[in-house]
């Protein structure tokens, strides 16, 4: 089902005796991952409530046997009449990824963009309850009602295809409610930071913001996609024999910027990884990515030349069951790297993940394959805001 409301103005609702605007964070505040924020509006005793996020955060050292921790959602399960719908900001794991285990202890509809659908409903097909789920299509930019919250998505950029800001007007004022987001002036694939109109909510009003802060100790601004595009074009005309690039599946700029550079270098990309053909299938459902070189299967790049193929690959954080360290272990039922050959992680380490990546680099390392990182060449950028860039929006805000 697709919503596409008029980005004017709601008629203004009247705050009544005994009407609250509350923000309860049930996970992702104040912390990395598992995102589950509510809103809720008026008295206590009949109170409508939206959830904006359900993500997981993913286990690491710390807890054994674990792979996904999700919030817990029990207070809002126990009010779930009240529950009026989940709206998603982007599709990144710690905003989505807990959707489909929690979701049937809600029950409720789930609004989202394009691409953030189609990610979501992904993940309701491999869970088997797809058809249960009621999923509303949210055009970028458009504003639409949920009770009492008149509600406005608004362009980002960031490290995944649309994301966005919600703007959340009720009786008592208008909160900004960031999501995941970045300064980027040419992010690559997407849309602009739309300036524009985060400057007029300013202008309106803002009682609150909810903002992304993960990078407000880095001084200076984060640095764009598009200069990593470039980078990479360098960087792989110099490299001899197979080449594999691993980096965050989601991240489809960097995808395209990966699979150009090598095609610009005479590379036929080769995608590795369930998760990348995941991502590329639901950007190119929702309008992108509709005219990359052709993408040559796991089966036919062994019969490509040493220096004419471009693995992209998923395991940037050294997970033990994804394609690059399947490789390195030399256990792929197709793809092989040898010595001589180079493998690029054009991604950070995630705190928590150094052991598993650096014991997948020394494997590659002791069995000749080269490693480059981030330290070795300008290879990636983060998805979210340094300070100047935080100082920026709060100067439109």
């Amino acid at each position: 089902m697709s919503i596409s409301e008029s980005p004017s103005a709601a008629p203004p609702r009247a705050a009544t005796p005994g009407d609250e605007l509350v923000f309860l964070p049930l996970g992702g505040s104040g912390e990395i991952g598992m995102n589950l924020n509510l809103y809720g509006y008026g008295p206590e005793d009949d109170r409508r409530w939206i959830i904006v996020d359900l993500g997981v955060t993913f286990g690491d050292d710390r807890t054994p046997g674990v792979d996904l921790i999700m919030p817990d959602p029990v207070f809002i399960e126990e009010r779930r009449d009240e529950l009026l719908g989940i709206v998603l900001t982007h599709a990144h794991e710690d905003h989505i990824g807990a959707v489909a285990h929690i979701w049937p202890r809600l029950r409720c509809p789930v609004y989202a963009t394009p691409f953030t659908a189609a990610m979501v409903r992904g993940k309701l097909i491999e869970a088997g309850i797809e058809a249960e789920v009621p999923m509303h299509i949210i055009p970028l930019g458009h504003r639409f009602d949920l009770g009492p919250f008149d509600i406005e998505l608004v362009t980002l950029t960031h490290s995944i295809l649309e994301p966005n800001a919600l703007a959340i007007r009720t009786p008592l004022g208008l909160v900004l409610h960031t999501g995941d987001w970045k300064i980027d002036p040419d992010p690559v694939v997407g849309g602009d930071i739309d300036e524009a109109r985060l400057r007029a909510i300013g202008d309106e009003g803002v009682r609150a913001i909810v903002c992304d802060s993960t990078n407000v100790f880095s001084p200076g601004t984060s640095g764009s996609e598009a200069d990593v595009a470039a980078s990479l074009v360098e960087l792989l005309k110099n490299c001899e024999g197979r080449v594999a690039v691993t980096t965050f599946a989601s991240n489809v700029a960097r995808l395209e910027s990966i699979i150009r550079a090598g095609d610009a270098c005479g590379r036929h990309p080769v995608l590795v990884g369930r998760a990348m053909h995941r991502v590329v299938a639901a950007a190119r459902e929702a309008g992108y990515l509709t005219d990359l070189p052709r993408i040559v299967s796991e089966d036919d790049a062994g019969y490509l030349p040493r220096d004419k193929v471009l693995f992209v690959c998923t395991g940037s954080q050294g997970e033990p069951r994804a394609a690059l360290a399947r490789i390195a272990e030399d256990s792929h039922p197709h793809l092989v790297l040898e010595k001589g050959d180079t493998v690029v992680f054009s991604s950070r380490v995630i705190p928590g993940n150094e052991t598993s990546i650096f014991d997948l680099q020394n494997l590659l390392a002791e069995r000749g394959i080269r490693v480059i990182t981030e330290k070795d060449h300008f290879v990636h950028v983060s998805g979210h805001p340094c300070r100047d860039e935080l100082a920026t929006m709060y100067q439109w805000i």
